[in-house]
């Protein structure tokens, strides 16, 4: 099992990291200038989420269930058109962790389990830790090479922004 490692650099001092511990998944870690409290609401709330989920460009919330088997669908509009993203929801642990189904209309029926964590630094900061797993090696690549760790580079930039805000 190989590990492979790129490092991207948000519009802040910020780093977002992106691994690829093995041949279905990758995993993410990113640090927040703000409380579990506030990054859990951001994350969880449709207002705030509409804000910089995508990448800062418009959004529309279609669905948000958010709960065990509830279903969300997110539509962002940017230069290049829109683009949908959805999924059921799994496990919610309140301020602790969500677990997903994710999957963009780019590459229908290649969806992923998405796990997010969040991790109380305990000095005013959160840790966001991040993996997905696909059904195919070739799944993960083809996301990959989307540009999604990118998008989701600027959606990170987009949210600092808003934590920043208050």
């Amino acid at each position: 099992m190989t590990s492979n490692s790129v490092t991207s650099n948000s519009t802040t001092t910020n780093k977002a990291e992106l691994t690829t511990p093995g041949d279905r998944d990758f995993h993410v870690e990113r640090t927040f200038a703000a409380s579990r409290d506030r990054v859990w609401a951001a994350y969880t709330e449709p207002e705030l989420l509409a804000q910089w989920w995508g990448r800062g460009n418009p959004l529309d919330i279609e669905k948000w269930e958010f709960e065990t088997g509830g279903h969300w669908r997110f539509v962002e509009h940017h230069d290049g058109g829109t683009d949908g993203f959805e999924g059921r929801f799994g496990d919610i642990d309140p301020k602790e962790l969500i677990e997903f189904t994710f999957e963009w209309d780019g590459m229908p029926a290649h969806p992923c389990l998405e796990t997010t964590r969040f991790v109380d630094l305990g000095d005013g900061r959160t840790q966001v830790v991040i993996d997905d797993v696909f059904f195919l090696a070739e799944e993960r690549d083809a996301m990959l090479s989307t540009g999604m760790e990118g998008g989701m580079n600027e959606s990170y930039a987009a949210l600092d922004a808003l934590l920043a805000r208050g």
